[in-house]
């Protein structure tokens, strides 16, 4: 790695965990440049506002979320675990909640709005990739599979992403993904366990 791009990573590691530990709106941009022991006209080098380097920390969170989804497309998962799993990648680790709900601010509406369209582009192959395997499976039957998971997506946001659902909620939310998918009654239903403090995780497997 060259060293611009050493520095630029160690601000961007710097800025992401100041906003980890005292938000965002709390944290400076002179702390980011002190910790960093460089010039402000450095920093602007690298990037051209705090709202910048907001957006380059997300994406840096998102391509944690990359690195994850590719390790449950390897893994030895079911299908249908694999499309949760590769949705639950992309979740926020629970510290990371602060940079989320940063974006949520209405005063973010359109960082959030890019964040969303990146993270349906980066996604939706994904998840379009296991779909595919599960129809050469048998366990799917359908069409249309790039717009169908996306659909899938979305809904599963305010299902994982919020954290606020109820049971009933959790009973459409799985009858919709198995009919979205022509999936058998009963393929998701894992999602239950999951949801209430199960998780899916392939070392107990067998």
């Amino acid at each position: 790695m060259k060293k611009g791009a050493r520095r630029k990573s160690e601000l961007l590691h710097i800025a992401y965990t100041r906003f980890l530990e005292n938000g965002y709106e709390q944290t400076s941009v002179d702390e980011i440049i002190n910790e960093a022991q460089i010039a402000k006209g450095t920093f602007y080098h690298y990037f051209q506002s705090k709202e910048q380097i907001l957006e380059q920390v997300v994406e840096m969170v998102m391509q944690k979320g990359l690195e994850r989804a590719d390790n449950v497309l390897g893994s030895a998962l079911s299908v249908p675990e694999k499309i949760i799993g590769v949705i639950l990648a992309f979740r926020p680790m629970e510290a990371e909640l602060v940079i989320q709900n940063t974006l949520n601010q209405p005063e973010n509406v359109l960082l959030h709005d890019r964040v969303n369209k990146k993270l349906i582009c980066d996604v939706v192959p994904l998840l379009a990739e296991i779909v595919r395997e599960g129809i050469r499976q048998g366990l799917f039957d359908c069409e249309q599979i790039e717009e169908r998971v996306k659909l899938i997506l979305i809904m599963s946001s305010r299902l994982f992403d919020n954290g606020v659902f109820s049971e009933n909620e959790t009973i459409a939310f799985i009858d919709m993904v198995e009919k979205t998918i022509g999936a058998k009654t009963g393929t998701m239903e894992f999602i239950k366990k999951l949801i209430s403090g199960g998780q899916i995780d392939e070392e107990n497997k067998g």
